[in-house]
């Protein structure tokens, strides 16, 4: 009776040693973290539409093999801790040494309405396969927006890229429910130009077409060749007479 009393209590001695290391070597193992913004922003302003950061300190205190999965946010309602928005998570994979610190980066963007809300941050880690997670940053932040400035590149460039497919797209719609009548273009040649109706007569005295001339210069002209006509129908000798004038001359001579 006494031997199978100390079987037992050995037996239940081993029992208990056993699942107290299993139990110690299934528990969390110590990994220190914290996470603070950077010194130029002390007020811890989150700025939207821009790339905000958070430095990570992490430092293993377990002894253990331990290494940085991931790190992740999430951001929530400041009251009611409703969720807003889960961000996106970085991976690393780095080993983290017993008793050496070390900061990594965490990044994010925002686009929420300015005002007041909760950010948590957490980082996750891994020993002998098994997860484990540990709360990094959990605190109110403040969502604002970003200054604006008249020399802002990114702005200016932004604003005339649009105003350069708006008015790409104004022209377009321009051409396509208001077209241009073509217009026919002439060339411009001697026979284009009208030619005066009726026959054209030049005298030997030098004609003229009067219906290129004025018709007060063809009045004035008119009253003038008419005064001259008269003057020189009596002494006009025609071209016979004169011609037989001259034979007669000739004939007396000899």
């Amino acid at each position: 009776m006494r031997l199978q009393a100390f079987l037992g209590a050995a037996i239940s001695f081993a029992a208990l040693v056993l699942s107290a290391s299993a139990t110690g070597e299934t528990t969390e193992p110590e990994v220190a973290v914290t996470a603070n913004f950077p010194e130029s922003n002390h007020f811890g302003h989150v700025v939207n539409g821009e790339k905000n950061s958070l430095l990570i300190s992490v430092e293993n205190k377990s002894g253990r093999n331990v290494t940085l999965v991931s790190v992740a946010g999430s951001v929530h309602h400041s009251e009611s801790n409703r969720l807003v928005k889960n961000l996106t998570s970085t991976k690393f994979g780095i080993p983290l040494l017993e008793g050496v610190k070390l900061e990594v980066p965490y990044a994010f963007y925002s686009e929420f309405k300015p005002g007041d809300l909760r950010l948590t941050v957490w980082l996750e880690h891994s020993v002998d396969g098994s997860k484990y997670r540990v709360s990094a940053y959990d605190s109110v932040i403040t969502i604002v927006e970003p200054e604006l400035s008249i020399l802002d590149f990114k702005l200016i460039s932004t604003y005339l890229m649009i105003a350069a497919i708006f008015g790409g797209l104004t022209y377009f719609a321009y051409l396509t429910y208001f077209p241009q009548s073509k217009k026919s273009r002439t060339k411009k040649t001697a026979a284009s130009v009208s030619a005066p109706v009726g026959s054209v007569t030049a005298t030997g005295a030098g004609g003229y077409q009067e219906e290129w001339i004025p018709e007060h210069h063809l009045k004035k002209s008119k009253k003038g060749a008419s005064g001259a006509t008269g003057g020189l129908s009596g002494d006009e000798v025609t071209g016979s007479e004169l011609s037989g004038s001259e034979s007669r001359k000739r004939k007396g001579k000899k």
